[in-house]
């Protein structure tokens, strides 16, 4: 199976017991880009929370007004994005993150496989669990490797390291069956998230399935999991 390009730079510091020791090291510039940008992510948020879920149905002044929002959170975004451009080229694994989403947001899939799979990929090889789900996605070329399993099985030690950064949005949460307000993502605690990586360990990991999808189950009683084990018996 086809590698993209930064597979083969991160696969020798994945497989090392080195590696994130090293690569939990912020850039104290890059934390600054990326704190400045979360207000304006937050800002931005708040204007989809509140587009209706049934703007294309709905009139015509409810639809101008969904769109002077989406308007709204587009112009939020600009300046956004300009600082976690900065965050992420000094590695900073949430921001990374962090535009990778919002290139998800703003492009077709191909351009997204483009973009910002190499951000997700980077931001897992650091050990946060976020990117996880979105590569599971959109990034398949890389979730079938033994690369992206030795990747999901760090972030459990990582884990506690980015406690700070929680909550973290996501396009969707399999655990949780609750679905967002308006046009913004689903939100996750460190919690949700390392169940969402059990999920997908048990997903892919045959021979320990049952081990992984039981501790998925314990930690918030995962509605994808129990999903799954149903259709299965």
């Amino acid at each position: 199976m086809f590698l993209n390009r930064w597979s083969y730079t991160l696969a020798g510091c994945l497989l090392s017991q080195l590696c994130m020791a090293s690569t939990l090291h912020i850039d104290p510039r890059g934390e600054s880009f990326y704190q400045q940008a979360v207000p304006y992510l937050q800002q931005a948020n708040s204007k989809l929370e509140a587009v209706p879920a049934n703007t294309p149905t709905a009139s015509a002044e409810e639809k101008k007004r969904s769109w002077a929002l989406i308007d709204e959170a587009g112009e939020l975004l600009k300046p956004a994005i300009t600082l976690l451009e900065q965050a992420a080229a000094l590695d900073h694994p949430v921001a990374q993150y962090r535009l990778g989403l919002i290139y998800v947001m703003l492009y077709p899939s191909e351009v997204i496989k483009e973009k910002a799979c190499p951000l997700f990929e980077k931001s897992l090889a650091h050990g946060f669990a976020p990117p996880a789900l979105e590569i599971s996605s959109w990034c398949l070329a890389y979730s079938g490797t033994p690369l992206y399993q030795t990747a999901l099985q760090a972030t459990e030690t990582s884990m506690p390291i980015y406690e700070k950064y929680f909550p973290q949005p996501v396009v969707r949460l399999e655990c949780k069956p609750e679905q967002p307000k308006g046009l913004t993502m689903q939100w996750g605690s460190s919690r949700d998230f390392q169940a969402e990586i059990y999920r997908l360990q048990g997903n892919s990991n045959r021979a320990h399935r049952s081990e992984y999808y039981q501790k998925a189950l314990d930690i918030n009683d995962c509605y994808g999991v129990k999903r799954r084990m149903g259709d299965r018996q």
